[in-house]
């Protein structure tokens, strides 16, 4: 279980936030609303109708930001997905800011529920032996849940049954 523990923890939920600094920190990952000048001035590079690029910031100069693209949302819906193409994008091109931040309550009840169905994985396939009379190997029960008659024990023995 401390494997899975670890895992999450480094992957985890992530959800986008609304920037709480002026000025995002380079390395992490962001994403800018673009408004309708940056529409304008981005849609010969980027395409018509761009609603949101988001990607890792790689720096912070001359009133813009770079970065380094990982996708592109557009405004009637759709998301094209990129491969680190970098971006120059001026601040007056942008509306909101967002930073990806780990959000603890997702990254909780995902593990709860990934938890609650390996649980119930194996439980229902018997893999831990409950259910299964000592000695008896796994998958020789009742497999097709047909009646099993079991025997009972004679509760009236022969010397019960002698006439007096």
């Amino acid at each position: 279980m401390s494997l899975f523990t670890a895992l999450v923890l480094v992957a985890g939920c992530y959800t986008l936030q609304p920037a709480t600094q002026a000025a995002p920190e380079v390395g992490s990952v962001v994403a800018l609303d673009v408004n309708d000048a940056g529409r304008v001035a981005l849609g010969g590079s980027i395409g018509p109708e761009i609603g949101q690029i988001e990607g890792r910031l790689i720096s912070q100069e001359n009133g813009g930001y770079l970065l380094a693209v990982s996708s592109v949302r557009f405004l009637r819906g759709g998301e094209q997905v990129w491969t680190g193409e970098r971006v120059r994008v001026s601040r007056e091109h942008v509306g909101n800011t967002y930073e990806r931040r780990f959000d603890k309550g997702r990254t909780i009840a995902l593990s709860a529920v990934f938890v609650a169905g390996v649980a119930a994985i194996i439980l229902s396939r018997d893999l831990i032996g409950f259910g299964r009379e000592p000695g008896e190997e796994p998958g020789t029960g009742n497999p097709g849940g047909e009646a099993v008659r079991i025997p009972l024990k004679r509760l009236i023995t022969p010397h019960l049954l002698r006439s007096k």
